[in-house]
C-alpha cells in the first residue's frame, strides 16, 4: 500500500499557522513512509473563498518547502461527483430531503435549550411520504439533504495519536445536513462532511492527519464511508496550538498567518523546524533540524495528545541559530529586501561585496531578519546620531586627541585594509601614550554614535568603503566646542 495523505485548506483566509503545522505533519509522514502528499483546495464556500487566499496558501506552502506530489485539486471543479454521491445516498434510502424552515429550526433549538437539552435536529422530516414532500414544496420550501444517523450507533476507530476513540450516534446532533437548500433538480451545494469523504475515497487517501477540532467530524464521516461501502482511512488527530495562556491561538495573539511570520523576519527553515516541535518530539531530542532530517525520524505516535503552547522565545532562538550559521551569500540575499524596504540607497549588484560585509558583521547578532534595518543603519547613512553617553565620551580631552590623531592618519589612506586600521590604532596609542581601550572607545563613539556595537574594526572598514568614516571623525571633533 502506498501511503497517501492530503492537506485540504479552505481559501477563506491566509494560510494559518495551525494549517501550516498540519501540512508539516502530513508532509513528514508521507516522506517517512515513501508516500505521497496531496494538496486539495476546499473552495465550495463561494461567498468567503477568494483567489488571493488560495494564492497565499500556495505561496506559503512553497516558501516553507512543503512541495506537494499531486494537485492542487479544487472542490469547486468536482461538484458533479458530489451530486452523484448524494443521489446514491438518496436512492439507498440513507439520505432524505428536509424542508424545515430556519424559523422552525430556531424554535426547535429554543425549546431544547429551555429543557436543558443539547441542541439537535429531531429528524422530523426523515420519513416524509411523497405526498407530504409535494405539499411542502407547494408552500415554496426548498429542501436541504440530510444523511440519516442512528442514535443507537456507537462509532469507534483507532486514532494513531489518541488510541481507541468512541463516539455515540446520539451525540452527533441528529441527522446531518450534507447539501444546502436548493430545488429538487439542483440537488443543493454539497457541504464539508460529504465532500471530504467523496474526495478522500476518490483520491485513495490512506491516512487523514488533522487537528483535534475535527474529531466529531470523523465520527460522522466514518458513517458516510460505510454508507458508500468504503473502508475509512486511518485517522490521527493532532493537538491544537495554544497561546501562552493555554487558549487556542487566535488573531488576538497578534499573529496567526504564515505570511505574517515572513513579514516579521523569520526564515522558512526555522519556522518549519519550530512547527515540527509544536506537538512532536524527535527520539534523539534534537531541536535544530531540516524537514528532510525530521522525516527520517518521524512517527505519528510521537505526537503529543496535549495542546502545544506557542513559545515566541523558542521560535526566536531557533531562528537565530539558522541566521548565525547561514552562509553569508544566502544571508545577504535575505537581507537585501529589508534594506530596500527601509529606503537605503545602494545597488544590489555593484555593492554586493560591500553588502555581504555588512551581512557578515551583523549576522551573529541577528534574531530576526527584520532587525537588520536598524542594526545596520549606520552603514547606509552619511551622518550618525550620537547617543548621550557617546557625546559625553567625545567631550573628553583624551578622546578628542585620539579622534584627531585617527582623522589625520586616515588622510594618508584612500582605502583602509584591516592591517591599516589596526596599525593606525597601535601607532596612536604609542605616540600619544593613550590606552588602547580609550582609543577604541573614542573611535566607536565617533563612527557609530554609540559605545557598544558590532566589531569596531570591521565597522570602520565598511564605513571607509563608502567614505563615511572621515566626515564622522570631523563631526566628532566639533563636539568639544558645542
Amino acid at each position: 500500500m502506498t501511503v497517501r495523505v492530503r492537506l485540504a485548506p479552505s481559501p477563506t483566509g491566509n494560510l494559518h499557522i495551525g494549517t501550516a503545522r498540519t501540512a508539516v505533519f502530513n508532509w513528514l509522514f508521507a516522506r517517512s513512509q515513501g508516500g505521497q502528499f496531496i494538496l486539495r483546495i476546499e473552495d465550495t464556500d463561494y461567498q468567503r473563498s477568494q483567489a488571493e487566499y488560495t494564492q497565499n496558501i500556495l505561496d506559503g506552502l512553497k516558501w516553507l518547502g512543503l512541495h506537494w506530489d499531486e494537485g492542487p485539486y479544487y472542490q469547486s471543479q468536482r461538484l458533479d461527483l458530489y451530486r452523484q454521491s448524494i443521489q446514491t445516498l438518496l436512492e439507498k434510502g440513507l439520505a432524505y430531503r428536509c424542508y424545515c424552515t430556519t424559523e422552525e429550526l430556531e424554535q426547535m433549538r429554543a425549546a431544547q435549550k429551555a429543557k436543558g437539552q443539547a441542541p439537535r435536529y429531531d429528524n422530523r422530516h426523515r420519513d416524509l411520504t411523497p405526498e407530504q414532500e409535494a405539499a411542502l414544496e407547494a408552500e415554496g420550501r426548498t429542501p436541504v439533504i440530510r444523511f440519516k444517523i442512528d442514535d443507537n450507533r456507537e462509532i469507534t476507530w483507532y486514532d494513531r495519536i489518541r488510541g481507541l476513540m468512541s463516539w455515540k450516534g446520539s451525540d452527533l446532533g441528529g441527522d446531518m445536513v450534507i447539501a444546502r437548500a436548493a430545488s429538487r433538480e439542483q440537488m443543493g451545494q454539497p457541504l464539508y462532511n460529504l465532500a471530504v469523504v467523496v474526495d478522500d475515497v476518490d483520491m485513495d487517501i490512506t491516512h487523514v492527519i488533522r487537528g483535534e477540532d475535527h474529531i466529531a467530524n470523523t465520527a460522522k464521516q466514518i458513517l458516510l464511508y460505510e454508507a458508500f461501502g468504503k473502508t475509512p482511512p486511518e485517522f490521527a488527530h493532532t493537538p491544537l496550538i495554544l497561546n501562552p495562556s493555554g487558549q487556542k491561538l487566535s488573531k488576538r495573539d497578534n499573529v496567526t498567518s504564515v505570511s505574517e511570520f515572513y513579514a516579521m523576519g523569520f526564515t522558512a527553515p526555522a519556522l518549519a523546524n519550530y512547527m515540527t516541535l509544536l506537538g512532536w518530539s524527535p527520539p534523539d531530542e534534537e531541536e535544530i533540524f531540516t524537514l528532510e532530517a525530521a522525516a527520517k525520524k518521524f512517527e505519528l505516535e510521537r505526537i503529543n495528545k496535549a495542546g502545544a503552547k506557542f513559545d515566541w522565545d523558542k521560535l526566536d532562538w531557533i531562528n537565530s541559530q539558522y541566521l548565525h550559521n547561514m552562509p553569508v551569500e544566502e544571508l545577504t540575499d535575505l537581507l537585501v529586501p529589508y534594506w530596500q524596504e527601509a529606503g537605503y540607497a545602494f545597488d544590489p549588484h555593484s555593492d554586493r561585496e560591500w553588502l555581504a560585509e555588512i551581512a557578515a558583521l551583523i549576522g551573529p547578532s541577528l534574531t530576526r531578519l527584520s532587525e537588520a534595518a536598524d542594526m545596520s543603519r549606520i552603514f547606509f547613512t552619511d551622518t550618525v546620531n550620537l547617543e548621550a553617553d557617546a557625546q559625553d565620551m567625545l567631550r573628553q580631552d583624551a578622546a578628542q586627541t585620539a579622534v584627531k590623531a585617527v582623522a589625520e592618519a586616515t588622510a594618508n589612506h584612500a582605502e583602509l585594509s584591516l592591517d591599516d586600521a589596526q596599525g593606525i590604532v597601535k601607532t596612536i596609542t604609542k605616540q600619544h601614550k593613550l590606552k588602547k581601550g580609550l582609543v577604541m572607545k573614542s573611535l566607536r563613539a565617533a563612527l557609530t554614535g554609540a559605545l557598544q556595537g558590532p566589531d569596531l574594526m570591521q565597522s570602520w572598514l565598511i564605513l571607509n568603503r563608502k567614505g563615511r568614516d572621515r566626515p564622522r571623525l570631523q563631526k566628532a571633533l566639533e563636539i568639544a566646542n558645542q
